[in-house]
């Protein structure tokens, strides 16, 4: 049927060219079909331009095919209007109708997935780490099974929607070896399990936790030895039972990916990116190079703070700085030691951590703060299925993972978080980042199943700390009544202190959210080998944060183990990715809600017409490439450090000032 229309199609459209008067083609065809319709029809129009126009045949070349297409243009309507009818091909309506089928069955199974971790990692036992196993099982599986079915299916005359579906279920990284599956599943629970159960212990006996006790360590102490003690404790506790196992789960990893034609793992990861010719690490290595400066600036200031306080004899004025110092267990933070480094020490103070305490704020309150925010622009409360289920603080009577995350069960909005919440403003930002989670799998929950995720990992994680760069406003906590006495007082050395506060969480952050993927990818490659794991972590900390362990490590020990996101299997660039895209989500918003002034100082609470820019962003899930999604909200369809760099541009115009007499870098 199609070879017989497709020919009248043609002749028509030449006939109508000749005398001027052009059809546009049927977007209901395929883009096969189009293409074909395109090129057949230049066929043809060169040889009637060959036979006519080029032999000086002009009344066959203008009137002739005038009156012929006149003649034709009723017929051709028509052809046109029952084409119009055409919504796919049979075998497309057979594939969408199997992707229906595949869509409903893949939720059922997520929520089943999402139930089985949930329960182990709020209540960690073999019986519920056996579960996770068996669900984890039976998914991969079914996901294989699928994959071959979807195989079958010859997708190149497709929509694209329904072409980027299959794209996404032919693409898989499992070994259709059952037992090596099954061993992937175990050694991952057994790795969480030695993470989320280690303590370091006393020489009294008492043993303590990472979360609140050795975290807590990092953050308040001062005295070097204790510091050095707490550091060096929690990577003995977990590095050394991890590093077999972690080698193992490796090397089944890859064998995965290549029965499924990958080189190794890293190229699956780097995959959700959707970035041609395997260019992710291209795009994030120039992105680092144009925030780099920045950084430079705030390590020669925090270096010079630090070597003030603990002596130079421990943190000399040039080089690398010991690891252990900077108020946090993995040194990707710094906001803990903004006691140490605040610029203008008389200036009234930013955290608000005390006087959450003082206004008796607990858990609940911090949760509903949050969703405040979230209602006043335009987005959705939270379901009461959320505060029935969530985990916020931490159960006394059983083991859980503390690490925060948010979580989707895929059914009647179902969304929760898991926290072990403390009361200060770090943990506030760190709700309102897992909220932001709930918020994008509520707006697109009535995607398809297979949409129902971020434009890419990294989107996910920066729309929650998005809002929280209105949050930590010092307008903003004015308003909800957490800073009090500061009017007056906002002139330029408050704002250098607000400034250098932020900065020691968003731009210290960005070269450890750029290595540990880094690491990890040449681990997945091959490049680096088990004999040489912590050396290359360290030669990765050292040339991105220009930082050192305080204490000598070898390839005995295993310090990535120390970071939750490596025994979990969880890809971190994307978290590099949301610390510069939500500067430009913020930007963005701001502009919508029509702020007047530095961007540090914008707060979108309440801005409605924000909300709306956002919530349409949220709405499309994975549904789109990403750069689509980026430019849905900020016009651009590319990760742009600029953003960042304009709200830190006061800051760093100061540091380069405090800086003129240090050396500046550490190689």
């Amino acid at each position: 049927m199609w070879n017989v229309w497709k020919i009248w199609l043609c002749f028509g459209a030449v006939l109508l060219s000749c005398s001027g008067y052009t059809w546009p083609l049927p977007d209901q065809l395929s883009a096969a079909q189009q293409r074909e319709l395109k090129e057949l029809q230049e066929d043809v129009e060169t040889e009637i331009s060959d036979i006519c126009c080029n032999n000086g045949l002009k009344r066959c070349c203008v009137e002739t095919k005038k009156s012929l297409a006149e003649r034709k243009i009723e017929e051709w309507k028509e052809l046109i209007d029952s084409l119009k009818e055409l919504k796919s091909t049979p075998d497309e309506e057979k594939a969408m109708k199997w992707l229906e089928e595949y869509n409903e069955e893949l939720r059922q199974r997520q929520a089943k997935s999402a139930e089985a971790n949930w329960a182990q990692s709020t209540n960690i036992t073999d019986e519920n780490a056996a579960k996770v196993v068996d669900v984890t099982m039976e998914l991969t599986k079914w996901s294989l099974k699928k994959m071959e079915e979807g195989k079958k299916f010859d997708t190149s005359g497709f929509s694209d929607d329904v072409k980027r579906q299959f794209g996404m279920i032919t693409k898989s990284g499992s070994s259709s070896d059952e037992e090596k599956t099954r061993k992937v599943a175990e050694i991952g629970t057994e790795l969480e399990k030695i993470y989320s159960t280690s303590t370091a212990c006393l020489p009294s006996g008492t043993c303590l936790k990472l979360d609140p006790d050795l975290e807590g360590i990092l953050a308040k102490s001062r005295d070097y030895d204790r510091l050095t003690w707490a550091w060096l404790s929690w990577r003995d506790a977990v590095g050394p039972p991890m590093k077999d196992k972690y080698a193992e789960w490796v090397a089944l990893m890859n064998e995965g990916a290549q029965e499924n034609g990958y080189a190794d793992k890293g190229v699956i990861w780097r995959g959700a990116y959707e970035m041609p010719n395997d260019t992710l690490e291209e795009m994030v290595d120039g992105v680092w190079e144009k925030v780099k400066p920045l950084y430079t600036q705030l390590h020669a200031y925090v270096r010079r703070k630090l070597s003030e306080t603990y002596g130079e004899d421990k943190v000399l004025t040039t080089g690398h700085i010991p690891a252990h110092l900077f108020g946090n267990m993995w040194a990707q933070q710094w906001n803990n030691i903004y006691d140490i480094v605040v610029p203008f020490p008389d200036q009234p103070a930013i955290d608000v951590s005390d006087t959450m305490v003082e206004q008796g704020y607990d858990p609940l309150r911090m949760f509903k703060t949050a969703e405040a925010f979230f209602v006043s622009i335009g987005l959705r409360p939270m379901p009461q299925v959320f505060w029935d289920k969530s985990m916020i603080v931490r159960p006394v009577d059983r083991e859980v993972v503390c690490h925060a995350s948010a979580e989707d069960f895929y059914h009647d909005s179902d969304v929760r978080i898991k926290m072990c919440t403390k009361v200060n403003q770090e943990d506030l930002q760190t709700i309102h980042h897992e909220m932001g989670h709930i918020e994008y799998f509520l707006t697109y929950e009535d995607q398809k199943t297979l949409y129902r995720g971020g434009a890419n990992p990294g989107f996910h994680e920066a729309v929650g700390d998005t809002i929280a760069l209105s949050v930590n406003t010092p307008g903003h906590l004015k308003k909800i009544g957490l800073l009090q006495n500061i009017e007056g007082n906002q002139g330029t050395e408050f704002q250098i202190n607000e400034l250098l506060k932020m900065a020691l969480s968003k731009v210290a952050f960005l070269p450890f959210g750029l290595l540990i993927d880094k690491w990890r990818w040449r681990v997945f490659s091959g490049d680096i080998t088990p004999d040489k794991f912590n050396t290359e972590w360290w030669n990765l900390r050292m040339k991105y944060q220009g930082i050192k362990p305080p204490v000598e490590r070898t390839d005995e020990d295993f310090d990535p183990g120390a970071k939750y996101h490596i025994p979990s299997g969880t890809p971190y660039i994307r978290y590099f990715f949301s610390f510069v895209a939500q500067f430009q989500f913020q930007q963005a918003l701001c502009e919508e809600a029509g702020h007047d002034g530095p961007l540090h100082t914008c707060d979108i609470y309440q801005s409605k017409k924000a909300g709306a820019k956002l919530k349409n962003m949220l709405s499309m899930g994975e549904s789109k490439p990403w750069p689509e999604a980026m430019k849905a909200i900020t016009g651009q369809d590319k990760l742009d450090p600029s953003a960042i760099l304009k709200y830190f541009e006061p800051l760093e115009k100061w540091l380069r000032e405090q800086n003129k007499n240090e050396e500046l870098g550490w190689e």
